[in-house]
């Protein structure tokens, strides 16, 4: 039995700290790490740093090689993003598109990783939709998105002065999204 603790990447959050995205997105993470994992939090100040993915350049800067060797690294991702007008984020797009320096690696992109969707929106239409989207290109980066994903009505508020949730149905999505990626990555890595 393998006795390595899976390592879960977080990627997401906005440029604006204390976002809800982000806030969902720790209380995830510690929910994997609770269950045994370790983690890492690519969050919004990161994010904020990441420039432009632009297939012409030549290298990776340091923030892209570093999201890079982060996701090559994790054993599951759990991506969150806030829903902007029925889709994800600019800057959760520009860290997924930034996985293409991946492509040629010995597991390209996201390849035989759980990837776990977390959205935050002001309204369940832009909820649904964003989580379509998100899980949409996930598929196209050969990660498999969990069976449930996460999809937060952040209109009325989702937390605490503590950060913790204000819903125990949104603790329990958090958390299941978390448990999906780590048993993913725990089933993934028997011999």
């Amino acid at each position: 039995m393998n006795s390595r603790r899976p390592l879960i990447v977080g990627i997401g959050g906005t440029t604006r700290p204390g976002s809800s995205s982000e806030r969902a997105l720790v209380l995830s993470l510690q929910a994997a790490q609770a269950a045994g994992a370790q983690t890492r939090l690519l969050g919004g100040e990161f994010l904020g740093r990441l420039p432009i993915f632009s297939p012409a350049d030549q290298a990776p800067t340091a923030e892209q090689a570093e999201l890079a060797a982060a996701v090559q690294a994790a054993d599951g991702v759990i991506v969150a993003s806030p829903g902007y007008h029925g889709s994800i984020s600019g800057v959760i797009k520009n860290a997924l598109d930034t996985l293409e320096v991946l492509r040629t690696d010995a597991r390209p992109y996201l390849t035989d990783r759980a990837v776990g969707c977390i959205i935050t929106a002001d309204g369940w239409q832009a909820a649904g939709t964003t989580l379509t989207t998100l899980r949409s290109i996930i598929h196209a980066l050969r990660g498999w998105p969990t069976p449930f994903g996460a999809a937060l009505n952040a209109a009325s508020g989702l937390f605490d002065a503590d950060g913790a949730c204000l819903e125990a149905k949104d603790a329990w999505q958090l958390a299941t999204v978390a448990e999906q990626v780590l048993d993913f990555a725990r089933m993934k890595a028997r011999p």
